[in-house]
C-alpha cells in the first residue's frame, strides 16, 4: 500500500488553447493514464440538454458543477490502487480559479475540501501560445482571457502551496520529455 497516493497524481493546467489536450493525448499514447477535464464535458452536457450550467449563462451553477465533478473524479481515481503516474487535465483547483476569475465566493468549506484532496506538489502549467490558440464550440475565450486564465491559474496553484513548473513552448515530443524529466 502506498503511503502517499498524491505523489502519483500530476496536474497539467494552463489557460485555454495552450496545448493541454494535445499533450495529454501524447502522454496517453506513451502509456500514461490521463484523466480528462471535467469542465469541457459539463459544457457539452449542458449544451445537449439546453441547460443553464454554462459559463455564458449561469456562471455560479457552472462553477458548482465543475467543482463537484472535479472532486468526484479525483475521489474515484484515488479510491483505486495507484501504482503508476496519473495525469489530470486541470483538476479541482481549476474550478477554484474559475470562481476567482468570476468573483464567485470560495467558501472555507471549499478550501478545506481542496486542501484535503491533494495532488503531487509539482504542477505543470502550459503558457499561452498564440501560434496554436484556437476557439471552438466549448472554448469561447478571447486571447486576452486565455492569458488572464493562465496568470490566475498559476497564482491559484501557488497560493495552495504547489510548485508550478512552466512547460516550454516546444513540439509535443519535447513537451513529453520535459514532463518525464521533471517527475
Amino acid at each position: 500500500m502506498l503511503k502517499n497516493k498524491s505523489q502519483h497524481l500530476f496536474v497539467i493546467t494552463g489557460g485555454p488553447g495552450a496545448g493541454k489536450t494535445t499533450l495529454l493525448n501524447a502522454l496517453e499514447i506513451k502509456g500514461k493514464r490521463v484523466i480528462p477535464e471535467d469542465a469541457r464535458q459539463i459544457i457539452k452536457q449542458q449544451m445537449q440538454i439546453n441547460g443553464e450550467g454554462l459559463p455564458w449563462k449561469n456562471k455560479i451553477l457552472y462553477a458548482e458543477l465543475m467543482f463537484e465533478a472535479s472532486l468526484k473524479t479525483y475521489q474515484k481515481v484515488t479510491s483505486e490502487v495507484l501504482d503508476k503516474t496519473v495525469f489530470f487535465d486541470r483538476g479541482i483547483l481549476g474550478a477554484i480559479c474559475y470562481m476567482e476569475m468570476e468573483n464567485i465566493p470560495v467558501s472555507d468549506e471549499i478550501v478545506a475540501v481542496v486542501r484535503s484532496n491533494p495532488y503531487n506538489q509539482k504542477v505543470f502549467i502550459l503558457p499561452p501560445w498564440l501560434d496554436i490558440y484556437e476557439t471552438d464550440n466549448e472554448r469561447k475565450q478571447t486571447w486576452k482571457e486565455a492569458v488572464y486564465t493562465f496568470d490566475l491559474m498559476k497564482q491559484t496553484y501557488t497560493k495552495f502551496g504547489y510548485k508550478v513548473i512552466e512547460v516550454p513552448k516546444e513540439n509535443i515530443d519535447k513537451r513529453c520529455e520535459f514532463i518525464f524529466s521533471n517527475i
